[in-house]
């Protein structure tokens, strides 16, 4: 489990997407107590340190995360969001985010309004049933407010704070970005449908 508060950005030293896919990254922050077999979130994806070394750390991925996040993109060089799994007492500062990502979605617009930015994403048609104005949404694994919705997406505001701590203050229109609802708006619509279904 995640807060979806990013703890520094890492950077992709070597990436292996083939028969055994596999990553290694370069970091700092998420080392200090770091030990085999914890998890990583990694731009928001949940992954297991198998190896760490003294300036970071390895992870294989498995197939069915590569198609289904923004991970198969990254190139040797990227930068990625890093959080380690919160202990049991730790402050939580974000919302619940299981490191589980429900789709990618696409930047269609960066509109600057005073010292913030604001991301128009398009998301696919399953994602945008969990997505409520100021609701929580995990982008990149960051915890952010929903600003609006639209029909076919939704828009966040990111802080300086935000932009210069994470690697979504780079991304610009076309990005692709990884999308993880709300769990407690999933809980509130399985059990709306729960008692649809009854009634009819």
């Amino acid at each position: 489990m995640f807060t979806g508060i990013i703890e520094e950005l890492g950077e992709v030293k070597q990436i292996k997407l083939g028969r055994e896919p596999e990553i290694y990254i370069k970091a700092t922050e998420v080392l200090g107590d770091l030990k085999t077999g914890d998890s990583v979130a990694v731009n928001g994806v949940c992954l297991t340190a198998k190896r760490i070394t003294k300036d970071g750390f390895e992870a294989d991925m498995m197939p069915e995360t590569i198609k289904k996040t923004g991970l198969k993109e990254l190139r040797r060089g990227s930068k990625v969001n890093l959080e380690r799994a919160i202990k049991a007492g730790d402050r939580f500062g974000g919302h619940m985010v299981s490191g589980h990502v429900d789709d990618i979605g696409r930047i269609k617009r960066v509109t600057p309004e005073s010292n913030a930015r604001i991301l128009l994403i398009e998301a696919p048609k399953d994602v945008m049933e969990f997505i409520v104005p100021k609701g929580s949404v995990a982008i990149d694994g960051i915890s952010l407010t929903v600003v609006d919705v639209t029909r076919t997406g939704f828009s966040v505001s990111l802080i300086p704070h935000t932009m210069n701590m994470t690697g979504l203050g780079v991304k610009k229109t076309g990005s692709t970005v990884n999308i993880e609802v709300d769990m407690i708006a999933r809980y509130v619509s399985s059990k709306r449908q729960e008692a649809r279904s009854k009634r009819e």
